[in-house]
């Protein structure tokens, strides 16, 4: 059953109890990753194995996002910042024990020539049993990204740009 999660703000990216950091650097422009995460929303599952659903709520301005295993989110954008920033916090969620959660994407052009460097974090508040599952998790979640971020370009640089 969904229950409401705390809201937060933008500081609990930092303030948070528990933060999963993963970084890549992917061949494609930050603006095509920003259309990706933000504009082709439907399309995550395509990329993201552990994505089975994603859908745009709200008028855009929220998403539910179903995951492997059952999991559901309802979703608020909170930064919407074209080619540069994305982030939501977790409205409602069917996850016993998650306070709240907030994902953040930072698109910055790679150092090392074209593409981007991603910054992916993830911010949550949890029940302590759900903290040291997520802890114990950290690097299948981080693979996961990673993974999916990979995908994600491999998918981008097969298709044509708009």
């Amino acid at each position: 059953m969904a229950r409401r999660l705390r809201p937060v703000g933008l500081d609990f990216l930092i303030s948070a109890p528990l933060r999963l950091v993963h970084t890549s650097e992917l061949a494609a422009t930050p603006a095509a990753v920003y259309r990706a995460l933000a504009d082709d929303v439907p399309g995550t599952p395509s990329w993201w194995p552990a994505v089975t659903a994603a859908r745009p709520t709200a008028g855009g301005a929220g998403r539910e996002v179903r995951l492997r295993g059952g999991l559901v989110f309802q979703e608020r954008i909170l930064v919407s910042d074209a080619g540069e920033r994305y982030a939501y916090r977790v409205e409602e969620a069917n996850a016993p024990g998650l306070r709240a959660l907030m994902e953040e994407w930072l698109l910055t052009p790679a150092p090392a020539g074209p593409g981007t460097r991603v910054r992916w974090t993830m911010a949550v508040d949890a029940a302590a049993p759900l903290r040291t599952l997520l802890r114990a998790a950290r690097p299948g979640v981080v693979r996961s990204v990673r993974d999916a971020l990979r995908e994600l370009d491999r998918r981008l640089a097969a298709s044509p740009a708009p």
